[in-house]
């Protein structure tokens, strides 16, 4: 097995980048929703078949075991080619890495391996309709029954949900405790009685997230992540992974790159006041790639993120809103164009990152939740 680390970083991005502009699908290339399982199984399939299904986990469980630095330029250059997440992200960015820290044997066992087989897909029940990002006010939930939790709620937000065959789950199995004490992490399959789905249309008029209704469904015992009123702990770790996610450079990288394709196309670049703006964002996205990689290699030696990590999401999601608005302001009438729009001697989809742009704030725990968490418990200032 390759010690890609032992690589230059010169040599790897050449090998990592030659491999997906040969490989990549077309059809994901030009893709202005984010895909489905059918539109990215061969795909993943074909990751997995190289050994690169799962860069970020440790090479023992099948992963590419890769440092921070090098975990960077692979999401770089396959973001070079897509903005939109792909379906199989939940289970290697996020559930992958807490199993490896938190889950049994068994449940190492059973999930790894079905996650890089392709046999389970994975979404995120976190969000509720009264308790979106304050996760604490959760409703759903879960008493035991033997050796099975009986499940009763619901999730909203759920991203992936119509194609997921297992959900990880938050749920309150104590109503006395404090509200964090009560709250247990469950493992839960989506193909059985009780689940309902509800797609959720976004402004691009594509179902991307789902409302999911829970009515007696159950989940094993040996199925719990961690112990029975302590998901708590489990899910912010979760949340530091979700929030190391979303704070990657992928999503301003790809808008920076398109702004750059605009700002050629357009000839704008010839604007004193584009050049400016277009370097402050340079900058900002190159800043924001050196703190990913100080956390991401605080995740590769196993530690748990603390809530200074907020600060990602913030960052990268508000860089990315202002690179696609720049964009939108560069394409000028061909900005409200949907679908590839004709500028100069060549077109650009500017409008639909801009769209996808516009809920980056709100998911994941809204950008003012981040803001109270780096506050409250990075800052110390005073409620």
């Amino acid at each position: 097995m390759r010690d890609w680390n032992a690589m230059s970083d010169a040599a790897f991005r050449e090998e990592v980048g030659a491999f997906f502009s040969a490989h990549f699908p077309q059809h994901l290339r030009t893709m202005t929703r984010y895909p489905r399982w059918a539109d990215v199984k061969d795909w993943f399939q074909t990751l997995v078949a190289k050994g690169w299904g799962a860069p970020n986990w440790p090479r023992a469980y099948g992963g590419m075991g890769l440092d921070a630095g090098k975990l960077i330029i692979f999401v770089e250059e396959q973001e070079r080619l897509l903005l939109g997440r792909m379906p199989f992200e939940p289970a290697i960015t996020m559930l992958g890495p807490l199993l490896i820290q938190f889950g049994t044997d068994e449940q190492k066992r059973t999930f790894l391996p079905g996650i890089l087989e392709a046999k389970h897909v994975w979404c995120q029940g976190y969000s509720e309709p009264n308790a979106g990002s304050d996760l604490a006010n959760l409703r759903t939930e879960a008493v035991r029954d033997g050796d099975e939790y009986v499940i009763n709620g619901s999730k909203i937000w759920t991203s992936f949900a119509f194609d997921a065959t297992h959900c990880f789950i938050l749920v309150r199995t104590a109503k006395s405790a404090k509200k964090q004490e009560g709250i247990t992490f469950l493992l839960m399959d989506m193909n059985q009685p009780g689940i309902r789905v509800r797609p959720i249309d976004n402004l691009l008029g594509y179902a991307n997230f789902c409302e999911v209704f829970i009515d007696n469904a159950r989940a094993p015992v040996a199925w719990r992540v961690g112990e029975e009123n302590q998901g708590w702990t489990v899910a912010k770790a979760m949340l530091g992974f979700e929030r190391l996610f979303l704070g990657s450079p992928k999503h301003p990288q790809y808008a920076l790159n398109r702004l750059a394709e605009v700002g050629r196309l357009t000839g704008s670049f010839e604007d004193p006041a584009f050049a400016d703006r277009y370097t402050q964002l340079r900058l900002e996205v190159a800043d924001l790639v050196s703190a990913y990689g100080r956390y991401a290699d605080a995740v590769r030696r196993g530690e748990t993120l603390g809530p200074d990590v907020s600060l990602l999401k913030l960052w990268g999601t508000e860089v990315f809103q202002r690179a696609t608005e720049a964009t939108l302001e560069a394409a000028g009438n061909a900005g409200a164009i949907a679908g590839d729009a004709t500028l100069g001697a060549g077109a650009a989809n500017v409008l639909s990152p801009f769209y996808t742009a516009r809920p980056a704030t709100i998911y994941g725990g809204s950008n003012e939740i981040q803001r109270n968490i780096l506050a409250k418990a990075v800052l110390r200032l005073p409620g």
